[in-house]
């Protein structure tokens, strides 16, 4: 039945999306790197003014 071929598509493009959605769930929260903090700064020497 050629009328049931567009329905076919649609129940395979969404369950490649929502495949697709939970792949990349799970991977996001498997791999997640650890954030690097900037590195501290010394504090800056006082500024002498006089020679």
């Amino acid at each position: 039945m050629p009328q049931m071929s567009p329905l076919l598509w649609l129940n395979l493009f969404l369950f490649f999306m929502l495949s697709l959605l939970l792949f990349s769930t799970s991977n996001y929260f498997t791999n997640q790197k650890k954030k690097k903090t900037p590195p501290t700064r010394p504090e800056p020497l006082p500024k002498s003014w006089k020679w």
